[in-house]
């Protein structure tokens, strides 16, 4: 199955709204888990550790339902995000 990468970049509120939307976020990425298709996800943070935005890798069928996916999360329905990008990639390191 392709990579992807979800990029989501917080909105002004996104601090306030990560708070209030943080529970239902991580049970929408649970199921990509429980599938073993999550290879990587966590905050981006700023200079100063505050959350800015998260990145997602994980494995879909194609780009579309990647970014079905995307449009799923709690973050991206409720604001937190200003922007999503979705991005197919390619695994070069590590090799697998």
């Amino acid at each position: 199955m392709p990579l992807f990468a979800l990029i989501g970049r917080d909105g002004p509120r996104g601090v306030e709204l990560r708070k209030l939307h943080r529970e239902a976020h991580l049970a929408n990425l649970q199921r990509l888990v429980d599938e073993r298709r999550v290879v990587f996800a966590g905050p981006l943070r700023d200079e100063r550790g505050i959350p800015r935005g998260s990145v997602v890798l994980f494995t879909a069928e194609d780009l579309e339902s990647a970014r079905r996916f995307a449009d799923s999360d709690p973050y991206t329905r409720e604001g937190v995000f200003e922007t999503v990008e979705v991005f197919e990639s390619v695994q070069v390191f590590p090799a697998s």
